[in-house]
């Protein structure tokens, strides 16, 4: 095994990472769907979007835990005899069972788009008036009440209605995917900070990491479009 070979493989697999998070929106938003046209009833179908989710976010884990274990296993043999790479491909089997040994059923649960579906689920199914759990209302209703208080589709960016909006984590505003993604590339690659562009907003330091897909607004902004043709 070369270590150009090990490289690309890594490659790969961080390749095959966006389109397991693609694949997570996509059983995010057919949730959606169900909950739209259903309701909670249909309980046994999103339990089943549930457990698909959750096997897409072992798979995103065990490729964190290969390339982690690749990462560690080179840099230890780029440090010994030439001879050492014959061991390295089982150097790297060895240290990735280890780390996923450390992988329970509460960290799969704990992933972004895992906790970003549930979220979802009961947020919109609060906005279609089905309550999931009477306990958790008041909570949701305040969920809800942020949500449409900053109900507002155009991106601050594009002066466009959204297509897929990214909600900041920091300071609660909305801008269309594409165009702020972009626009952070830009900025960091001019060595400068990006600056929330909503009027009034104080977060000078805009991250991707910052944001996250709301599927509850893009939801929103595709029934909007709906029912503005309808008129």
């Amino acid at each position: 095994m070369s270590l150009s070979s090990v490289q690309s493989t890594v490659s790969t697999l961080k390749s095959c990472q966006t389109d397991i998070g693609a694949c997570m929106d996509m059983i995010s938003d057919v949730a959606l769907g169900i909950v739209e046209a259903q309701g909670m009833d249909n309980s046994s179908a999103l339990k089943k979007l549930e457990d698909m989710i959750l096997e897409c976010s072992r798979l995103d884990r065990e490729i964190n835990c290969f390339v982690e274990s690749v990462d560690e296993m080179t840099a230890q043999v780029r440090q010994e005899p030439p001879e050492a790479m014959v061991h390295l491909r089982d150097s790297v089997k060895g240290r990735f069972t280890e780390l996923m040994s450390g992988v329970s059923d509460t960290d799969l649960q704990r992933h972004s788009k895992v906790v970003a579906f549930k979220d979802s689920v009961r947020k919109y199914a609060m906005q279609a008036g089905q309550t999931a759990d009477e306990n958790e209302g008041e909570e949701l209703d305040e969920d809800i009440a942020v949500t449409q208080s900053q109900t507002n589709f155009i991106c601050p960016l594009t002066q466009v209605e959204m297509v897929n909006p990214m909600k900041n984590k920091i300071c609660n505003h909305y801008y269309d995917q594409g165009a702020v993604l972009e626009m952070i590339k830009v900025k960091h690659k001019n060595k400068k900070t990006f600056r929330c562009p909503k009027v009034g907003c104080d977060n000078t330091d805009v991250q991707q990491s910052d944001l996250e897909l709301d599927l509850v607004m893009k939801r929103m902004i595709q029934n909007h479009k709906r029912q503005s043709k309808k008129t």
